[in-house]
């Protein structure tokens, strides 16, 4: 049997073993992911923003990654997208980080400013960050004047510490884009599916128009990665006991169904 052949076998045989509730995911990226689609009225939109709290953090030195995805339009039509988040992850000073990244339409990572933000591993996007559990961050993307003129748009990602006050530039993405045509909140877990309950809270989405008019969103489409793609079969994404805020949740039983809406009443 080729070299080739033997991978292809293990990988099969990887997947026939894997039920979605023990052991990792077996997707292509060795992650289990979870989405919630927005609904947004409409309108022309130059930046969006939502609160994330990690309300049970991890407990394992996996990557665990909560972002804010942005999908850009140029006059209408697709021009890349970028996701602004906070990360669980070994690797930096008390495994917390942010990152800031995108791509454009053909899949090449965007260029972009320096960050101010030191990063102990040297990533462009991933940038060490101290942020702490049960306290909430706002996370912002919104088009800004460009420091390289050779870009139409500058993408600022900048994340608030809402009880500190403080705002943190995570750096500028250069890309081509007017505006924002979709906008999705994410979880992205390179744990085992039955390792420890992990979950975070998204509140106060919010849209922001080019007169600089703030729009609340209070729907949004839930999506999971599905079994036959390496997706744990154990997570879930519900309204909190409140009402106002999606959670997203890992090892536990999934109540909410693929493709629901989830709607929140007005905090």
């Amino acid at each position: 049997m080729a070299w080739l052949d033997r991978l292809v076998a293990r990988t099969g045989s990887s997947r026939a073993r894997f039920d979605g509730r023990h052991g990792r995911p077996v997707s292509g990226n060795g992650a289990s992911s979870l989405h919630l689609r927005w609904v947004l009225p409409a309108g022309s939109w130059v930046g969006a923003e939502v609160t994330l709290e990690v309300v049970e953090p991890p407990t394992v030195a996996e990557l665990y990654f909560w972002a804010m995805q942005v999908d850009l339009t140029d006059r209408g039509r697709p021009a890349g997208g970028a996701h602004l988040g906070l990360q669980w992850y070994p690797i930096h000073p008390g495994s917390t980080a942010v990152n800031w990244g995108g791509y454009d339409p053909a899949g090449r990572e965007l260029a972009g400013s320096t960050s101010v933000l030191p990063s102990r591993p040297g990533n462009v996007n991933t940038r060490d960050f101290a942020w702490v559990p049960h306290r909430p961050y706002r996370l912002r993307v919104v088009a800004h004047p460009p420091t390289d003129r050779s870009f139409p748009t500058a993408w600022r990602g900048e994340v608030d510490d809402v009880v500190a006050g403080t705002t943190s530039v995570v750096r500028d993405l250069w890309a081509p884009g007017d505006g924002i045509g979709s906008v999705l909140v994410w979880s992205e877990v390179f744990a085992a599916c039955d390792d420890p309950t992990t979950a975070v809270r998204w509140s106060d989405a919010t849209l922001i128009g080019a007169d600089g008019g703030r729009v609340p969103v209070r729907a949004a489409d839930v999506n999971y990665q599905t079994l036959a793609d390496g997706g744990c079969a154990v997570t879930d994404s519900s309204v909190d006991p409140s009402g106002t805020a999606w959670v997203q949740r890992t090892t536990t039983e999934r109540r909410t169904p693929q493709g629901a809406r989830l709607s929140l009443v007005p905090g």
